[in-house]
């Protein structure tokens, strides 16, 4: 009974040790909630066209587009932003030439993606607007008609 009680109180005592990494992983998007996150968008844009969509993926208390590091953005085939849910500033500017810090011309590279497979990653540095620090950033971009829309995991 001694042994039996022994294993118990080990094994709580593991699980309670492995709660923080799983709660910490939990922090972050995953890959196949950034691609869900994507069809749901491009799926919007469809149903309820591009104004209604755009306004979504701007609206922070829109769960359905924003959820901890997840969020969408919207660029046009000649790399202008046409929604950002990150960071609205961005909206209406060519970005086709922006770089991460390690000079990587990302939009330009969505661009490709989206132009020549119609949907694929794009790996790169970006802030975290959770952790607010430049991290490794992969993100998932699907064309639907003239514009490409994506949404990223950080690493």
């Amino acid at each position: 009974m001694k042994a039996l009680l022994a294993a118990v109180a080990v094994s709580i005592n593991i699980s309670i040790l492995a709660i923080p990494g799983a709660a910490f992983a939990a922090d972050k998007g995953t890959a196949a909630e950034a691609i869900a996150m994507v069809k749901k968008a491009v799926a919007l844009i469809k149903s309820d066209g591009k104004e209604k969509a755009y306004a979504a993926f701007s609206d922070r208390a829109n769960t359905s587009f924003h959820d901890r590091d997840l969020y969408i953005f919207v660029y046009d085939l000649n790399g202008v932003a046409v929604a950002h849910g990150n960071n609205p500033k961005m909206v209406g500017k060519p970005l086709i030439d922006l770089k991460d810090n390690e000079g990587k011309p990302l939009v330009k590279e969505m661009v490709d993606v989206a132009k020549l497979r119609g949907r694929g990653w794009v790996k790169y540095k970006w802030p975290n607007p959770v952790a607010k620090t430049i991290e490794s950033k992969s993100s998932y971009v699907e064309r639907v008609d003239d514009v490409l829309v994506g949404s990223g995991i950080y690493k």
